[in-house]
Formats: C-alpha cells, sequence, structure tokens
C-alpha cells in the first residue's frame, strides 16, 4: 500500500509540474529565448520528453500495485486499466515522436513549423536576418535584397535554394550579397529595415508580393477579417491543440478556411484609389533612394503560385509605376507558367516558392543585373 500512496503523490507532483510546462501561458508565464516566437527549443522538448516518461513511469506502478498486485480491486477497474494503460501509453510515445516530425508550415503557425525553423533557419544574423556575417567586402559591389519571406527563403531547407544566393553564386566573388528578408514585412517595414542597416548598395533589389499592401491598406480602415489561427476550437480544446504536439500536427493537416477572404481582401485594396495612392507612396521612396544613390534599382515581383492570372491583375498598377520611372521589374508569375502548380510550392501546407522557382528567379535576376537588361530573359523549360 506504501508504494501504491507514494506512486500516486508523484503521479499527482509531475502531474502538475507537465501540465504547467505545457500550458505555461494559463500561468501567464512564457518561455523566452531567441526567435521563441517561430522557433522550438529542443531543450524544452526534451523536458516535456522527461517528464512525460516519468508520468508513465508512475501510472504503470500505480496500476501494477494498486490493480495487478490488489486483490481486492473489484474485476471492472482491472478491465478498465487493461484498455486504458495501453492507450496511454501509445499516446505517450505518440507525443514523444511528433515532437520530432517537421514539416513548413504559411506562417509557421504550427508545432511542426517550429522544429523545422529550429533545424533549418539558421544561421541568423545577430539582427534577425537569414544570412551569413559579411566580413570581407573591401573591394566588392554590395547588392542589398529587400523583401519578406519568400526572400528570406520561408519553406527552403537549404539557403543555397535561395534566389538571392543563387544570384550571389553567379555574380561571384567581387560581389557581396546582403540578404534582408524578414518574414511578415510589408513595403514599410522594408523601406525601414533598409534605411537602418546602414550599408550603401551598389545594387538594390525590391521583393514584391501582394500582402505588401497591407499597412496601407489597414491606414485606410481596410483590414483582412479572417479565423484566427484555432479560432474553430473551443477551450480547453484549443490550448490542448496548441500545445500537444500529437494533435496540434493532426490539426493543422486538416484544411482551415480558404484563400476566399484574402482573395477578396486584394481585390478590394488594389481598387481602392486612396489606397493605392499611399501604397504607390511607400514605394516610390525606394525609386527616391535610387535616385539619390544614383544606383540601379530592380523589382521581382512574387505571385500567388495558386493563381498567376489573378496576381497579375492586381498588382499590374505595382508594375506599370516601377516601369514608368525605369524601373527593371522581374514578374515571376511569367517566369512559371509551365511548371505544375505543385512543384511551384515548397508543400502542400506551405505556399512559399520552391527551390525550381527560386533557382529561375535567381537565374533571370542575374541576367538583369550582371548584363544591365532592363527585361526579363525567357528561362521557360525547353
Amino acid at each position: 500500500m506504501s508504494k501504491l500512496v507514494s506512486s500516486v503523490i508523484r503521479l499527482i507532483l509531475l502531474g502538475f509540474l507537465a501540465f504547467f510546462v505545457y500550458f505555461h501561458d494559463l500561468f501567464h508565464v512564457t518561455f523566452e529565448y531567441p526567435y521563441y516566437q517561430f522557433m522550438d527549443n529542443p531543450y524544452i522538448r526534451v523536458a516535456k520528453i522527461c517528464l512525460l516518461l516519468l508520468l508513465l513511469i508512475e501510472v504503470l506502478r500505480v496500476f501494477y500495485y494498486g490493480v495487478i498486485k490488489n486483490e481486492k480491486a473489484p474485476k471492472w477497474l482491472g478491465n478498465v486499466g487493461t484498455l486504458a494503460v495501453p492507450l496511454v501509453t501509445l499516446l505517450v510515445f505518440l507525443e514523444i515522436g511528433f515532437m520530432f516530425v517537421e514539416q513548413s508550415h504559411e506562417g509557421a503557425l504550427s508545432l511542426a513549423s517550429h522544429v523545422w525553423f529550429q533545424r533549418h533557419w539558421p544561421p541568423m544574423t545577430g539582427i534577425g536576418y537569414r544570412d551569413a556575417p559579411h566580413t570581407d567586402t573591401t573591394g566588392k559591389k554590395k547588392v542589398l535584397i529587400v523583401g519578406d519571406s519568400f526572400t528570406s527563403g520561408h519553406g527552403l531547407k537549404n539557403v543555397a535554394d535561395r534566389y538571392g544566393n543563387v544570384l550571389a553564386g553567379k555574380l561571384g566573388k567581387n560581389y557581396t550579397v546582403y540578404n534582408l528578408g524578414i518574414s511578415g514585412s510589408d513595403t514599410r517595414d522594408e523601406f525601414k529595415r533598409f534605411t537602418e542597416f546602414g550599408v550603401r548598395p551598389d545594387v538594390l533589389v525590391l521583393q514584391y508580393f501582394p500582402n505588401d499592401i497591407e499597412k496601407a491598406a489597414a491606414g485606410r480602415g481596410v483590414t483582412l477579417a479572417g479565423l484566427p489561427p484555432y479560432g474553430d476550437l473551443r477551450t480547453p480544446w484549443r490550448q490542448l491543440v496548441q500545445q500537444s504536439y500529437l494533435l496540434n500536427y493532426i490539426y493543422w493537416q486538416i484544411p482551415h478556411g480558404d484563400a476566399a477572404p484574402f482573395m477578396e481582401y486584394t481585390r478590394k485594396v488594389y481598387g481602392d484609389p486612396g489606397v493605392m495612392n499611399d501604397h504607390l507612396s511607400d514605394l516610390g521612396k525606394f525609386v527616391a533612394i535610387r535616385d539619390s544613390l544614383k544606383i540601379p534599382l530592380y523589382v521581382v515581383l512574387f505571385p500567388f503560385s495558386h493563381n498567376l492570372e489573378k496576381t497579375a491583375q492586381y498588382t499590374a498598377p505595382i508594375a506599370r509605376f516601377f516601369q514608368q520611372h525605369n524601373v527593371p521589374v522581374l514578374e515571376v508569375g511569367s517566369l512559371v507558367k509551365d511548371v505544375d502548380p505543385n512543384d511551384r510550392i515548397v508543400g502542400r501546407n506551405d505556399f512559399h516558392a520552391s527551390a525550381i522557382v527560386n533557382h529561375r528567379v535567381g537565374d533571370a535576376l542575374y541576367e538583369m543585373v550582371a548584363r544591365g537588361n532592363t527585361q526579363p530573359v525567357n528561362l521557360t523549360k525547353k
């Protein structure tokens, strides 16, 4: 009996500790470490694994001493325990197993995507860019690529597959290419980061995606109304799915919402004269930088991978604006029309540009930068 009592006490204490570690946000506690917002921490995972295994050991001990070795235990309790204990054991090992499952995900919302980021996103600079430090830059031309997740390489395990790295490899040793891509950036963020970076470029590349208009739209009171992450779940299921690696993975394999609200939002903001005037004013700041520094400026326009035609319609004013200011525009949609839609993206849960697309963009951008072309060459497959 004493062994049973001690196991029950340990089970309660370990259960509380495991609950605290898994659901620390309910206690208004945050485990902070570099880039904790989107990156998993292997040490916290190890702590969770240890707690789960210790809990499982105590569950087995309680079952052994409370049921198997207890002749007074009712038969129904033995039947329930015989079913429940193997099920609990299976769930514990599944939970542990899914702690090591990675999957790139749009917006880095899932726990599997946090594992992916922890494994594949580094190295990073001290100011948050997915880029190696550039030390030997004396006498080299400096190329600055400013953009969002398409520039930072969201979903690409190897940074060599990013279009910026492809460009750097082709330009050679006389150039240094800086990657100033940050996920979630819009045009205003990008201009602010460019001015704060402190490196005078010889060539400036601005990467554009249709959601870069968001802050200009928000300034006019137009915001994207959509279902928030886990918004279709009720408490306490929401907290459980958010924190369990097993349940979280299953949840994100099921479609939640669709692209219709975002496409409607895009149609609305690109058709709003006030929003467009503000947005073109923001983009004009990059043109002004080009003029003041007397350097070439190139724009790389990434489309919605699933709808190239709609993107071209929405962003036609953007391309036209830059072309009117003699800024070469590389429209990625024209480069990838022959690529199967599934091959344009990094994965079924992540619609960022695949390595195939990035290599085509890097090749075409090289032709524009190195040879001074004002129009992209045709690099589609023969």
